[in-house]
């Protein structure tokens, strides 16, 4: 496999439109390492999307011998599916919607309105749970690589974005083992670059497709990894 520049898009030629090339997050941490090793033993710091996003982050952090952190971020969806999103919202109060697709989805102003409330609730928990009072890392003056475990509409991301941005962050490269293609577009204006292992198009578009292996993350795992590796990195 060899990697490939599209710019501003960096990929594995060999793994695009294809499905279950990762055996977990893990793994595909480590592949994503591979096209970020430019940045191996710098000052960027690796923010990690929770909570999926947190093995592949932790994967990428540890080879590249980078300080690990989270943003938290909750996508705002259906309750028939949270994997279809419409929208998504910040720690830091950054909202973002998209009122086409809602619309197209059948979600009433009612049950949008629940599910921004959920979304509320969910930073809450991640804020508490990952986060608790230690303060914001500085952004100012060291490249961020935003990860996720993969983007579909690219809301996520996109409100990740624009928070940290928000925060100081100068430059931010956003970091990713699978995405659509049409989801970049959404993401691209806001990064400084973006690096992507499998590429994939298509109308039927699940991150989950690209993985062997798929399960949600539940806070107290991603916590437990966060510390894990924290603590791999010092003694390193």
């Amino acid at each position: 496999m060899f990697a490939r520049e599209c710019d501003p898009v960096v990929d594995i030629f060999d793994l695009r439109h294809k499905e279950r090339v990762f055996s977990d997050r893990a793994h595909a941490g480590e592949m994503l390492a591979g096209l970020l090793d430019a940045w191996s033993g710098t000052n960027a710091i690796v923010l990690a999307v929770p909570t999926g996003g947190v093995p592949v982050a932790s994967s990428v952090a540890l080879l590249l011998g980078l300080e690990l952190d989270v943003v938290p971020v909750a996508k705002i969806a259906p309750e028939f599916d949270i994997q279809v999103g419409y929208g998504a919202l910040a720690f830091d109060g950054t909202l973002e919607l998209n009122e086409a697709a809602r619309v197209a989805l059948g979600i009433s102003d009612q049950d949008r309105d629940e599910a921004i409330v959920r979304a509320q609730e969910r930073v809450r928990l991640e804020v508490e749970a990952l986060r608790g009072n230690r303060p914001f890392p500085d952004l100012v003056h060291r490249p961020v690589i935003l990860v996720d475990d993969g983007i579909a509409s690219g809301f996520t991301i996109d409100v990740a974005l624009r928070a940290l941005h928000n925060r100081g962050a100068r430059s931010i490269l956003v970091a990713t083992p699978t995405s659509h293609t049409e989801a970049l577009r959404r993401v691209g204006p806001h990064a400084e670059g973006l690096y992507v292992a499998n590429l994939r198009s298509g109308a039927q578009f699940r991150v989950a497709d690209a993985y062997q292996r798929w399960t949600e993350v539940t806070l107290q795992e991603a916590g437990c990894l966060l510390e894990e590796t924290r603590r791999g990195r010092h003694e390193s």
